[in-house]
């Protein structure tokens, strides 16, 4: 996807810090960007990042069990997409394991959950999973912002969560 064909734009957003826009008319279905940045593997991406979960903030993307896209390095607008609990698009990961990874097939799309208009955000669910405990001071740590009424409140998602909100219903509270 050449840049020249993006329709969309760095601004700042309502929902956190920077966020992407469209700037024209997104097809539902539509490729929006791809998630650029460097590959690296895993054990690469806790040397350098600390495997800190607790910082409330990243710019790796995970392809597969052995590779990440680490856009903090070569990184485009696409890092700066926002997550929402209720998202217009949605992140496509083409990927295999395999022993090197193949920038040209491993990569991260961001398409078109619906039509998207002028001065929307584009925005998609992260819905990160930890192999951590999960606590209340986690899930606050990764809060969502995205401000829709259907809020999880928090970026994390997935069965560890669902069982976390199960025996800890007022954990948002």
């Amino acid at each position: 996807m050449a840049e020249k064909e993006l329709k969309i734009a760095r601004r700042r957003s309502k929902i956190h810090g920077n966020g992407v826009f469209a700037i024209a008319p997104i097809r539902k279905g539509e490729q929006i960007v791809e998630y650029k940045g460097r590959i690296i593997s895993h054990d690469q991406a806790d040397e350098l990042y600390h495997g800190d979960v607790k910082s409330g903030h990243t710019f790796l993307f995970t392809l597969n069990d052995q590779w990440i896209v680490d856009a903090n390095v070569r990184g485009n607008v696409a890092r700066w997409i926002n997550t929402s609990c209720e998202p217009n698009a949605i992140a496509f990961v083409h990927s295999e394991d395999k022993k090197d990874p193949d920038p040209k097939k491993d990569q991260v799309i961001i398409e078109a959950l619906r039509a998207i208009q002028p001065g929307e955000e584009i925005t998609y669910d992260y819905g990160f999973e930890f192999d951590v405990p999960y606590t209340k001071q986690l899930l606050k740590t990764w809060a969502c912002r995205c401000g829709s009424p259907k809020c999880r409140g928090t970026m994390l998602s997935g069965k560890k969560f669902k069982a976390f909100v199960k025996a800890h219903p007022d954990w948002n509270k």
